[in-house]
């Protein structure tokens, strides 16, 4: 008896067959309270080439820290128009894009406030597992003492850590680079 791998125990490349409808790139309506933000990048290959098969999903809290959750425990407002998630694909260069508003502070796991952030799953082609990373905001002061941030060794926070685009100060630039060595810091989750 030989037992090998079969195309169905690895992700994608599906989402563009069967999960179009379930994409949303806009996290925030107009309404919604917050500083205002587009986070446009790519997801790139070892050799620094677009993965044009990717999915990225987005988690994140509201201005004040709430989840649109109906689990989270915490006494702040949810505010209607506010999803709280996206899922974005990838082009045929591997970019993607969205706009949300950015996130309030949360309670870590040990009660301590973590940094406004963003939490991010990739999905694509040749993964068994979804990658988990997160996006943190520039200038950010909360960043020094976020605990997840601090788990990172210094040389590679600057991986979750979106830049400024130059285009305002309301767009930001953010990549997935899979391998080598600019590589994106990714949790076990």
């Amino acid at each position: 008896m030989s037992l090998q791998a079969t195309t169905s125990q690895t992700v994608g490349p599906y989402f563009h067959i069967g999960l179009s409808w379930l994409y949303v790139s806009e996290i925030a309506d107009p309404g919604v309270s917050g500083q205002r933000v587009e986070i446009a990048g790519r997801v790139l290959d070892a050799d620094g080439a677009g993965v044009s098969d990717a999915l990225i999903e987005i988690w994140q809290a509201n201005s004040q820290g709430k989840y649109a959750h109906p689990y989270d425990p915490q006494d702040k407002p949810a505010e209607p128009g506010f999803l709280g998630y996206g899922r974005i694909p990838t082009d045929e260069n591997g970019r993607f894009s969205f706009k949300t508003i950015k996130p309030g502070r949360v309670p870590g796991p040990d009660g301590k406030l973590q940094a406004p952030h963003l939490v991010v799953s990739v999905f694509m082609r040749g993964l068994l597992r979804r990658l988990v990373t997160r996006i943190y905001f520039p200038d950010e002061p909360a960043n020094a003492e976020d605990f997840a941030l601090n788990l990172v060794e210094g040389s590679r926070r600057h991986t979750l850590i979106a830049k400024k685009s130059g285009k305002s100060d309301a767009t930001l630039e953010w990549n997935v680079v899979l391998q080598g060595d600019e590589e994106t810091v990714f949790f076990d989750c």
